[in-house]
């Protein structure tokens, strides 16, 4: 609690406005959870208008790490472009593009057509595997601010503790754009797809994942400093690719946890397209899917009640 109370003093002065009348103001959106929201499409297989940056879009996206060591979060603002998929590494200076996406192309794209004269901010903070229950971590890592693993300058430090510097880094930023003017930013809403993880080990593992994801999706609002920000869920959904039929054994559960966090959250929506998506593998979907799911989570976030 000490770490998030200095984290939000420390974005407050940052995030209430912007020295220059000129400067931008950007709509800030957090894209967070494990490996599908990663992304797995293939940069290869991106229409021709998506295979150059989106303008009006920038994005912070922090180096993904492991629990168990010391904290990361390093990342540095720039325009959005293919790459930020599953293999993305960001040193804090310079960023390591992969050869594969996510739902954030698609996801800015429609939130330019929705709204042309806005400029929009994503902050994306993901890791394949990792769990919000610690008995579902494995060797992936977990998002419960709780969860201790690792020894010396490592020890304790987990997906939580990685978000929170990641954030940090993102926020005090002044200049995202670079053009010499400080920017504000304007938090407007968390795009989460995870819970896969929480669905494998056990039923009971599995009943956990609605107040777990309360508890997250609580504190990833209070980091960003707005109580009641939208958020947009992705319902997980399953291949079947495996021997023994479903991959994540207790989906079914997991997928009723998520759908009553929404129901009872007036500011929270579920995408549930979902399950129509073909897999490149028994985990990931394919391009298409992460092309189609970027897009529903914008059209889904912006018709969530915004005030």
């Amino acid at each position: 609690m000490f770490r998030f109370i200095c984290l939000a003093l420390v974005q407050l002065p940052f995030l209430i406005g912007a020295e220059s009348a000129s400067a931008k103001t950007y709509r800030v959106y957090f894209l967070g959870g494990q490996s599908n929201m990663d992304g797995y499409g293939y940069v290869k297989d991106l229409p021709q208008d998506l295979k150059q940056p989106v303008s009006g879009v920038m994005i912070f996206h922090a180096n993904p790490s492991p629990d168990g060591v010391p904290v990361d979060g390093r990342g540095i603002w720039a325009p959005l472009q293919p790459g930020h998929g599953a293999g993305f590494k960001s040193d804090g200076t310079a960023n390591t593009y992969s050869d594969r996406f996510g739902a954030e192309l698609t996801f800015a794209k429609t939130l330019k057509e929705l709204a042309p004269e806005e400029n929009f901010a994503l902050i994306k903070i993901s890791r394949g595997g990792t769990s919000l229950a610690i008995e579902a971590a494995g060797n992936f890592g977990c998002w419960d601010p709780d969860y201790e693993k690792g020894t010396d300058k490592g020890q304790g430090i987990n997906q939580y503790d990685h978000f929170l510097t990641g954030m940090k880094r993102a926020l005090q930023t002044r200049d995202i754009d670079q053009d010499g003017e400080a920017d504000t930013l304007i938090p407007a809403g968390i795009v989460w797809m995870q819970g896969e993880s929480d669905a494998y080990y056990s039923e009971e593992i599995a009943k956990q994942y609605e107040a777990n994801l309360k508890r997250l999706m609580d504190l990833i609002r209070a980091s960003m400093l707005t109580d009641d920000l939208p958020v947009v869920v992705g319902r997980i959904s399953d291949s079947g690719n495996n021997p023994e039929g479903k991959v994540w054994k207790h989906g079914e559960i997991v997928r009723a946890g998520q759908a009553a966090f929404v129901e009872k959250d007036k500011r929270a929506a579920l995408v549930t397209s979902t399950d129509d998506y073909g897999y490149s593998d028994p985990w990931h979907y394919n391009s298409v899917g992460y092309l189609d799911l970027g897009s529903k989570f914008a059209q889904a976030l912006w018709k969530l009640p915004q005030e």
